[in-house]
C-alpha cells in the first residue's frame, strides 16, 4: 500500500538508538525511551499560505530528522511502524556531514 500525506503532514519513521550507555551498560528493551530521531519516509505538497498559494516544505524524503518526545501519531502500515506529524512538530534536520566535519 503507497500512503501519501496531505498538506504540511510528513511520515516518519523511528530510527533505533544505542542499546548500550557510554559506560558500556546494556539497556533493556522495557527501560528503553521511544527514539526522538527518525528518518523522513514521506512529505506532503505544503501547506497553504494567506495568498492560497502552495508553500513547499523544507524537510525531504530520506532526511534524518528530531521531533519532540510526544509529537505524532502512531499508525502502522505495511507492518511499519511510523509516525505521521506536522512539519512544525519537527525540530531539526540532521546534517552527517557537517558534524563528522566538526568531530575532526
Amino acid at each position: 500500500m503507497k500512503f501519501r500525506p496531505l498538506h504540511d503532514r510528513v511520515v516518519v519513521r523511528r530510527v533505533d538508538e544505542e542499546e548500550k550507555t557510554a559506560g558500556g551498560i546494556n539497556i533493556p528493551d522495557t527501560a528503553k525511551e521511544k527514539p526522538m530521531q527518525g528518518e523522513v519516509v514521506a512529505v506532503g505538497p505544503g501547506a497553504r499560505d494567506e495568498k492560497g498559494e502552495i508553500a513547499p516544505l523544507d524537510v525531504k524524503a530520506g532526511d534524518l530528522v528530531i521531533f519532540g518526545k510526544w509529537s505524532g501519531t502512531e499508525v502502522k502500515i505495511d507492518g511499519q511502524e511510523l509516525l505521521i506529524m506536522k512539519e512544525s512538530d519537527i525540530m531539526g534536520v540532521l546534517d552527517e556531514t557537517s558534524t563528522a566535519s566538526a568531530a575532526a
